[in-house]
């Protein structure tokens, strides 16, 4: 059976959740985030779960500690990458959003992950949003970019193709 990785990347408010949830209903992935972890983590601080600015930067910060202290969004990651192998699902999407954990999370597959940035001109909130996460995306070189800047049914018809491209090993270059 053929497998990809994919480590997805973009500005807050892109469509990434959007488009893999699309795709998710032709093709078996399993999506993970890296700071998902760190949610259960805020939780037990009282974050009520907002995505505004604030919260936000209170993710990216304490993202930064466990990164810092035991790497630990990476290890989970790669746990759950692990477990991935052993399924039957072809597509592992993990989001990843500062590029040395992304690069770290690539040589933890031993290169086998791919990068992947989703752009939205028309739906990119700002330029900055004041924290590490965000305002660095589009600081690494990506394998693959897909702009998000068509309807609903037409990214899903896109996006999947991407996938399913990916997954059978397509030549993309001009991508």
């Amino acid at each position: 059976m053929k497998k990809a990785t994919i480590v997805i990347n973009g500005a807050g408010g892109v469509g990434k959740d959007t488009l893999c949830d699309l795709a998710a209903k032709h093709i078996k992935i399993r999506n993970i985030s890296t700071i998902t972890p760190i949610k259960e983590l805020a939780r037990m601080a009282d974050w009520d779960g907002r995505k505004d600015d604030r919260s936000r930067k209170f993710l990216a910060d304490l993202k930064e500690l466990c990164v810092n202290y035991n790497d630990f969004p990476t290890n989970w990651a790669k746990a759950q990458y692990l477990d991935f192998l052993t399924t039957d699902e072809e597509i592992l999407i993990v989001h990843i959003r500062e590029p040395k954990e992304i690069a770290k999370f690539v040589k933890a597959t031993d290169g086998v992950a791919k990068t992947l940035l989703v752009r939205a001109v028309s739906r990119q909130r700002k330029a900055a949003y004041g924290n590490a996460a965000d305002d660095g995306v589009e600081n690494y070189y990506y394998d693959y970019y897909f702009d998000n800047d068509a309807s609903l049914e037409e990214a899903e018809v896109n996006f999947t193709k991407l996938m399913r491209d990916i997954l059978e090993g397509n030549d993309l270059s001009g991508n």
